[in-house]
């Protein structure tokens, strides 16, 4: 008997690309990664509200970035490496250039966790290794599934988010819905 098994995306954009600012790259990503993800065997993924975040990490000087979580169910035998691949083609698609670590990004797509997968190689990690430290991760999540205990967790994404300390400076405000985005 098959099981159904979780993965969890994040997005995030601080910087104009090809669809031009960070909003319009999420609004023209969103339904190309939904049709990405049903391709794959995914359900309807369930999205997060939008969120305007402050950068954490990084060369100093980033505009905010918009932020997001998408998370999908599918039966087991997720293929995470290929899914991996399928994320950085969309990056790429949308202008992504890696010229700085954690620099400024027109999209960013992180796979957080892929089933109970639990990978380590040089192109992947998995469970994300910094998920439980991201309030800009957290927050969308809380949003979907709070009581949801993500992979490589002994405690609930509500759990994490409210044990996680507030950075100086930083702020994680939920975005009022908008067409194309209506969480």
């Amino acid at each position: 008997m098959a099981t159904t098994v979780s993965t969890a995306i994040a997005l995030g954009a601080n910087c104009r690309g090809p669809a031009g600012p960070p909003l319009a790259t999420l609004l023209q990503v969103r339904p190309q990664l939904e049709g990405l993800l049903q391709q794959l065997g995914y359900g309807t993924p369930q999205w997060s509200p939008l969120f305007r975040t402050s950068p954490v990490g990084g060369p100093a000087g980033q505009p905010d970035f918009l932020n997001a979580v998408v998370l999908a169910h599918q039966q087991a035998d997720v293929q995470a490496h290929d899914l991996l691949l399928a994320l950085q083609q969309q990056e790429a698609h949308f202008g992504r250039q890696r010229r700085e670590h954690w620099g400024p990004r027109s999209l960013d797509l992180d796979l957080l966790w892929c089933g109970g997968v639990a990978i380590q190689t040089a192109a992947l990690t998995l469970p994300h290794p910094r998920l439980q430290q991201r309030r800009f991760v957290l927050a969308p999540l809380a949003c979907l599934a709070p009581s949801l205990v993500p992979p490589g967790s002994c405690c609930s994404i509500a759990a994490l988010l409210q044990q996680l300390p507030l950075l100086e400076d930083e702020a994680v405000t939920p975005l009022p819905g908008r067409p194309g985005w209506p969480e």
